[in-house]
């Protein structure tokens, strides 16, 4: 049976004051210490909603790029992800059953249009053509797993749909209307063009690797496309960071951020080939968005306020009998020097630190952060 616990003196983001938070063995908030809680001073740290990475690949063992849950969650102080397109309609089952239902976090996932889903990444693509999508078994897939199932991921760039340019795109636009779900679209390499792929998209879509720096995919590549990007974000299409192995790039942050294009959510894109450098995890890639010009409040809530909300879950939540879901942090000083996904570097003055993780009654003290070096 889990033990009471409280964490003493801690400040709420952009609230004044301190608290005190005591969660009860059931995993719910107390309004009181309770007898014999394990007591935790956590001067200087700050509490939040649980963290929420809207783009993670942890089907692991059902793809050759997903890495387990454990490598993104808790241990990372995120408390939900989104799983972006690993499985789609073949395998779906298997992500749910083997990864999503024996997890203590909350993992809901974006169904990727490509029946295969990411099996074999990029050696194998998914949209190769018309035979690699099944709308009518998408659909039912969808139908069966309405509770986890959060949109429809499509993988538009070149090296995924080659020749077949913006139809799975469109086909993907149609499966999420069906099912009235907003679409998650991978920007990247032409074709299709952006102007294409900002054609297709509504309020309440996603368009992930926002800040890329493909000379072909990236929304700062011509003035038009940035004024299409800033206005399209006006609308409610949401950008998200998803900085991954190949899709984070400084200096198209730095001037997206400087001309008012700010994203709805920072998300890592974590897998295989960037756990260990450029991302790591959640709180490195945060950062460096508020070294690339994001303020304080802007980054949590890029990590909290806005993914949380898209996936249908509460925001922070204190009140006596609420469900346990929170991130303690810190804001630590550094001269670390990070990198983005083409080498480029810049020093961090300010990291931030998941300290705890706390969903319902399970509770886990972050371990030290992995070293967040990496040579390019």
């Amino acid at each position: 049976m889990p033990q009471a616990r409280s964490f003493l003196n801690l400040s709420i983001v952009d609230h004044p004051g301190l608290i005190d938070l005591h969660i009860d063995p059931e995993g719910n908030v107390a309004s009181a210490p309770l007898a014999g809680a394990i007591p935790t001073d956590c001067r200087g740290a700050y509490v939040s909603a649980g963290w929420a990475d809207l783009h993670v690949h942890v089907w692991h063992g059902g793809t050759d790029i997903s890495v387990r849950p454990e490598a993104a969650g808790m241990a990372c102080g995120v408390t939900a992800m989104a799983d972006a397109g690993s499985a789609g309609e073949a395998s779906f089952h298997g992500l749910r059953e083997y990864v999503i239902e024996r997890r203590p976090e909350t993992i809901k996932a974006f169904i990727n249009i490509g029946s295969i889903g990411l099996v074999a990444c990029n050696r194998i693509p998914e949209l190769l053509d018309h035979r690699f999508i099944d709308v009518d078994r998408t659909l039912a897939a969808i139908e069966s797993n309405r509770d986890l199932i959060c949109g429809v991921k499509v993988r538009a760039s070149g090296v995924i749909v080659g020749s077949w340019g913006v139809e799975p795109l469109k086909i993907g636009r149609y499966v999420a209307d069906v099912a009235n779900l907003p679409l998650m679209v991978h920007i990247g390499e032409a074709p299709p063009t952006l102007e294409d792929v900002f054609a297709l998209l509504r309020p309440g879509d996603v368009v992930t690797h926002c800040f890329n720096g493909k000379a072909s995919g990236s929304v700062i590549a011509t003035p038009r496309l940035f004024e299409m990007a800033t206005e399209l974000a006006k609308r409610g299409v949401l950008m998200d960071v998803g900085h991954g192995a190949a899709s984070y790039d400084f200096g198209v942050a730095e001037r997206a951020i400087a001309g008012g294009l700010r994203p709805f959510s920072i998300s890592t894109d974590v897998h295989l080939h960037s756990v260990d450098g450029p991302v790591f995890d959640l709180a490195t890639t945060a950062s460096k968005l508020m070294v690339a010009g994001l303020s304080f409040s802007e980054t949590i809530a890029a990590i909290t306020t806005g993914p949380r909300g898209f996936l249908g879950l509460p925001q922070l939540d204190l009140k006596p009998d609420a469900r346990a879901d929170f991130t303690i942090f810190s804001i630590d000083e550094t001269d670390l020097e990070v990198r983005d996904s083409a080498g480029n570097a810049r020093i961090l003055k300010r990291m931030i630190q998941p300290q705890w993780s706390l969903v319902g009654p399970h509770c886990l003290k972050t371990p030290l952060s992995r070293q967040r070096t990496w040579t390019h």
